[in-house]
């Protein structure tokens, strides 16, 4: 299973609004410019955005995008099922003689995906130089 532009873009946009997020709506323009990404694609990735109640749009001058839930109430599995559709490692009509492995193998990758949150993403990222992270 790859995972397309389409997907990882679209996790990367919302990780961006979420670490950026101080009450002020975010612009698209923006968004590209600090993760290097086009911001044409990101204009056609924010309308399943936000059809599915992920993103808020904020119109004027002003303008731009939040999040419409909490971070940490939003998973990978919801975004790259949106984005990229059902999460499948094989044709689901392959008669193989391997159904019981391809059936764990996507039980696995469902698992992880609904398990990490936009919250989870963020604080990786914002860790990526391996420093550790303490809670007080």
């Amino acid at each position: 299973m790859k995972i397309s532009t389409r997907g990882r873009y679209g996790l990367m946009l919302l990780v961006d609004l979420a670490q950026h997020d101080v009450g002020n709506p975010i612009s698209l323009k923006s968004v590209a410019e600090r993760q290097g990404l086009s911001e044409h694609y990101l204009e056609q990735l924010i309308a399943p955005l936000r059809n599915a109640g992920l993103v808020r749009s904020i119109r004027g001058a002003y303008g731009g995008y939040v999040l419409a839930k909490s971070p940490a109430e939003m998973t990978a599995k919801q975004v790259l099922s949106l984005l990229e559709g059902p999460v499948t490692i094989v044709d689901e009509d392959m008669e193989d003689g391997f159904e019981p492995l391809w059936s764990r193998l996507r039980n696995v990758i469902q698992e992880v995906l609904s398990a990490v949150t936009i919250q989870d993403l963020s604080d990786m990222s914002l860790h990526k130089d391996g420093s550790y992270m303490y809670y007080i």
